[in-house]
């Protein structure tokens, strides 16, 4: 069994008014654990009748997948301008239970990505965090769980934060929760390790007790992004399960990251 696992809601994305593709954060990341060949379980969700549109991608990726049941899949429309993405939140995922996470057995590391703030509650991140290290995905915390063009928003809520481990916030959801990504309104989280993303302009890392700044290098001409966060907090999930310092893994992730967006270019 691997030491590692993503977690999360699979989704039906739509791009540009494009057909469904393949979607979510487990999805996104097994792209990245592919590229890195590392060893991991991808735990999935969604209703059965659209395996056949999510699963072959998936499958193909060649990592152990478990899937679960749901009765809903997310599902997403997309626009992007540059590096600010225009959404609308089309379907909302399953939550996910105790039940459903116990399953994931003897896993020491494990991201979980959230698509709204209903996909895991505090008791499942609680189940989750017996004997692991939890790394967390914003989603969970700054997008309301409602249909409609997506605004970002809401309270940040100790109960799920305190059984994270390494929470990733993308720039907007750290302004839309925080005002701000700088030191004091990051440390105020009481999270070890944070790490915010900022696109083309690299991202910034907390941790012990200090914010560090990591450049990206530039991609070039205007590029697809869907996806990218997720890859990066599998690459850093990857980096730091191995024994990397967080910055070391963050400039690592940034690096996986450049080389997928390049290729979205060829």
């Amino acid at each position: 069994m691997p030491r590692l696992a993503v977690v999360g809601n699979l989704s039906l994305d739509r791009v540009d008014g494009g057909p469904p593709r393949a979607g979510g954060p487990p999805f996104w990341a097994a792209r990245a654990l592919r590229v890195l060949e590392a060893r991991a379980l991808v735990a999935v969700k969604c209703a059965d009748e659209d395996r056949r549109v999510l699963a072959p991608p998936l499958v193909a990726l060649g990592l152990p997948v478990l899937w679960l049941s749901g009765s809903s899949t997310a599902a997403f429309s997309f626009r992007y301008v540059g590096d600010r993405r225009e959404m609308v939140v089309d379907a909302l995922g399953d939550p996910w239970s105790v039940e459903d996470v116990r399953a994931l057995g003897d896993i020491r590391w494990v991201h979980v990505g959230p698509l709204a703030s209903s996909d895991f509650p505090a008791e499942t991140l609680a189940e989750l965090a017996r004997g692991r290290r939890v790394s967390f995905d914003g989603h969970g915390l700054a997008r309301p769980a409602r249909t409609g063009p997506l605004k970002l928003g809401g309270a940040v809520d100790p109960g799920v934060l305190r059984h994270v481990s390494i929470l990733k916030l993308a720039e907007d959801e750290a302004q839309a929760l925080l005002g701000e990504a700088d030191e004091p309104s990051l440390r105020s989280l009481d999270v070890p390790e944070i790490v915010v993303t900022r696109g083309s302009r690299g991202s910034l890392v907390f941790a012990d007790g200090r914010l560090t700044e990591i450049s990206a290098q530039p991609v070039g001409k205007p590029v697809d992004p869907t996806g990218a966060g997720d890859a990066f907090a599998t690459a850093y999930l990857v980096a730091r399960s191995s024994g990397h310092a967080p910055v070391a893994a963050a400039r690592r992730a940034s690096a996986l990251v450049t080389g997928l967006l390049a290729k979205r270019l060829r």
